[in-house]
């Protein structure tokens, strides 16, 4: 049976063309985002008609999406995280919603931990003072022995706390559903989130984006933190108030952030965390390194060939039930 695959990832990488040919030896014909950013709500509903799956990034799949496409069977996601998916009104249209879990979260953990180190390290102040012609005379926390605190103790905190352990940082970790096992053998020790705020000097944010962790990053918690505690956030915008994080940031309350992803995306060129300098920024990259891409797009081309071949997807299928219907 030939298909029509979407790729609507913005940027194809030369590394995933090979994985991509898997499909075209399959007898699918590829369409490609060609706008060079991510798709919009319109973007994308112009470019569904006839297509059974695509290869999806952070375009929207709202109930007027699958409306307007008739013919899409699967959204095979570049990553884990599916805010942007509305799954039941997936489930409603018959389409299948498949996650790349177990494909990034050890990049993810990397920039995680870049970030921590940089900031740590005052590695991007440093940067500017040399090449503004100054030298020497400063100090910065670092990281050996301090705390880290983890909120997520899925594959991506948990990856982080492995690396966070090899600086024999103390691991304070959070979780909506604790695996008390595991954080006894790894020597994690598992606390409230009030606790994790006052205690640690890095709180690192790795939960999912949902209506009960919406903003959970919030003034009040802000205000538990240490004056010289930094935060990291690689999971999803929707998760901090940046309104509040800004004001922490610009009053000194909180000594500085290293943001991957936020409220608004691309960042707004008036966003005030533009003009911070103590706020290390990049572009929801964290989960780009090419050996994940490569695993994130295998892994989509697996999901969709299983799809139309009526074959079970091996892993991270979240509405089976589409299926039956």
């Amino acid at each position: 049976m030939t298909i029509k695959v979407l790729y609507a990832v913005p940027r194809v990488h030369e590394a995933t063309r090979p994985v991509l040919e898997r499909l075209r030896a399959a007898n699918c014909e590829l369409i490609f985002n060609r706008a060079g950013h991510t798709l919009t709500e319109p973007e994308l509903i112009e470019l569904l008609p006839g297509v059974f799956g695509t290869i999806a990034g952070g375009e929207p799949y709202t109930e007027r999406v699958f409306a307007a496409a008739p013919e899409l069977k699967v959204v095979a996601r570049m990553g884990v995280g599916y805010d942007k998916v509305d799954v039941a009104a997936a489930t409603r249209h018959g389409v299948a919603v498949a996650m790349g879990f177990g494909t990034n979260h050890e990049a993810v953990a990397d920039h995680a931990f870049a970030l921590i180190a940089a900031l740590g390290n005052r590695l991007p102040s440093y940067h500017g003072e040399v090449v503004d012609g100054r030298w020497g005379g400063h100090f910065h926390p670092g990281l050996w022995r301090t705390t880290i605190g983890i909120i997520g103790l899925g594959r991506i905190g948990r990856a982080l706390a492995r690396r966070c352990r090899g600086f024999d940082m103390r691991i304070l970790a959070y979780d909506a559903v604790p695996d008390l096992a595991y954080a006894r053998e790894h020597g994690i020790e598992l606390v409230d989130l009030e606790t994790l705020f006052q205690e640690a000097d890095f709180v690192s944010v790795h939960a999912p984006l949902t209506p009960e962790t919406a903003k959970m990053v919030n003034r009040e918690r802000l205000a538990l933190m240490k004056p010289s505690a930094f935060l990291i956030n690689t999971a999803r915008g929707g998760l901090v108030d940046e309104a509040a994080l800004h004001e922490a940031l610009r009053a000194g309350r909180i000594a500085g952030a290293g943001l991957d992803v936020f409220e608004v995306e691309p960042l707004p060129p008036q966003s005030p965390l533009r003009k911070l300098d103590n706020v290390l920024l990049s572009p929801h990259c964290a989960g780009g390194s090419i050996e994940a891409v490569i695993a994130m797009t295998d892994r989509c081309v697996d999901n969709i060939l299983a799809i139309r071949d009526g074959r079970a997807v091996s892993e991270g299928l979240l509405n089976p039930e589409a299926r039956a219907g």
